[in-house]
């Protein structure tokens, strides 16, 4: 009812009963091959330089899913971006939603400015198209991060997070914190010794000239990865068992994962922090490996700055105060943002308003088309009727999506994950800054310089 009174008034040139009047209309693009015939699409670049993508179904449910993608990526903010992903979740506007999305006015690191940046684009809907009956924010991945902090600092109707990176920023990369300093314990290549030196916490030196291609040539070197396990020699194969053994990562994200523990922590520590280090590793004991006591006394020990934690847990760690209904959906072998993210976000949200649910898939950038149907409208279902969904009920109406989609249901509502440090070894010692509370957040936005810059 309300999106076919929405369209007569754009038609006959007023605005709905009770808006403002609609600015300038926005662009109109082609939309994306994926999408249904007869969908509206927009994009174009907001005030801040980031770049939005809006598609609008013609039979439109009134519902707007206000997507947060991943990453973070550390080039210039691209149209492509906010087109891939309209791309990859057009499974949302398959089934009747609106979408929008943005690029984020810059690459690099930065939970609090995408947040912004998604509620910029959120606003360019609602002053073109008006208010929808309904606003559900999907993240995925470090999106999902930001998903999460959104919904402590506005208001949406509900929150969908899929594979999200749930840690928050101050102990979400520990994980990668540990790699590269067991990496270059059995490598010694990253930097040679015959380079500039610099702590590793740092990820990379900042004036460095090292690409992604360069790195991989290095982890290559050390590891053999990318060759036949009976082409590498016995020392690559040892570096590699017990990298892997340590670590706890999986072979085929191995390199990502080192790639993110390298440029990543690089404009973190350089861009966003002034040089300061949010990471620590003393009082680690490390163990996997063919000789723990050797890699315990020989791998790199630091300790992290207080102001530069409390920093990035300000821009990203999560106090667990939502009060709209969340709705996760999770890999059990995501290869990227483990499982055990989950534990980290149920152990900080209080009530009933946080439902899990787990799938046996082993990907981390997207999921079943199914999966996700069945996942928004469920969710959907609970904010508009204030039904409750349990991971069982989830999992039963897949196969009704999948009579379409044909991708597959893999819900399995039995699964409980482990503890967060039960995958990641924990921080003795008071390394992390103390748990982050609603009114300490509160408190630290009044205070001139606090947070991530840029």
């Amino acid at each position: 009812m309300y999106a076919a009174s929405l369209v007569t008034a754009l038609v006959v040139g007023m605005s709905p009963v009770g808006m403002s009047p609609i600015p300038a209309p926005l662009p109109t693009v082609a939309c994306p091959a994926e999408l249904p015939a007869n969908t509206t699409c927009h994009g174009g670049q907001d005030s801040t330089g980031a770049f939005y993508s809006i598609a609008i179904p013609s039979n439109w449910n009134g519902t707007l899913v206000l997507h947060a993608h991943g990453g973070p990526d550390l080039g210039a903010p691209t149209q492509d971006r906010s087109v891939g992903d309209l791309t990859r979740w057009s499974v949302m506007v398959r089934e009747g939603y609106a979408w929008a999305g943005s690029s984020y006015r810059r690459g690099g690191y930065g939970t609090r400015m995408a947040v912004r940046d998604t509620e910029n684009v959120r606003q360019l809907f609602t002053s073109a198209f008006g208010e929808p009956d309904v606003t559900i924010l999907h993240g995925q991945s470090w999106g999902g991060n930001i998903a999460a902090k959104a919904a402590e600092l506005h208001d949406y109707d509900g929150v969908l997070l899929t594979n999200g990176v749930l840690a928050g920023g101050s102990r979400g990369y520990d994980y990668r914190v540990d790699l590269r300093v067991v990496y270059q314990y059995y490598c010694a290549n990253h930097p040679r010794p015959s380079e500039p030196q610099y702590p590793l916490w740092t990820g990379l030196r900042k004036d460095s000239t090292m690409t992604g291609s360069g790195l991989r040539a290095r982890l290559q070197e050390c590891t053999g990865i990318e060759s036949p396990s009976q082409l590498r020699t016995p020392l690559q194969q040892r570096n590699l068992s017990d990298i892997l053994a340590v670590t706890k990562l999986p072979e085929r994200t191995l390199s990502s994962h080192l790639s993110f523990a390298t440029f990543t922590f690089r404009d973190i520590v350089h861009n966003r922090l002034g040089g300061r280090n949010p990471f620590g590793n003393r009082g680690v004991q490390y163990a996997g490996s063919h000789d723990d006591a050797a890699l315990n006394r020989g791998v790199e020990r630091f300790q992290a700055d207080p102001s530069a934690v409390r920093d990035l847990s300000y821009d990203s760690d999560l106090t667990g105060r939502v009060t709209e209904p969340v709705l996760t959906m999770h890999a059990v072998n995501d290869p990227t943002a483990f499982v055990e993210h989950e534990s980290a976000y149920r152990a900080s949200v209080a009530g009933d308003n946080l439902v899990q649910t787990f799938t046996t898939e082993s990907e981390h950038s997207a999921l079943s088309d199914s999966g996700y149907a069945s996942a928004i409208s469920a969710l959907s279902t609970w904010v508009r009727t204030g039904q409750r969904p349990t991971p069982a009920s989830v999992a039963e109406s897949c196969s009704a999506f999948d009579r379409t989609y044909a991708t597959g249901c893999f819900f399995d509502p039995r699964f409980t994950p482990g503890s967060y440090d039960s995958r990641v070894y924990p921080r003795p010692g008071g390394t992390h800054w103390p748990a982050l509370t609603w009114s300490q957040a509160a408190a630290w936005s009044h205070i001139p310089g606090v947070g991530i810059t840029g």
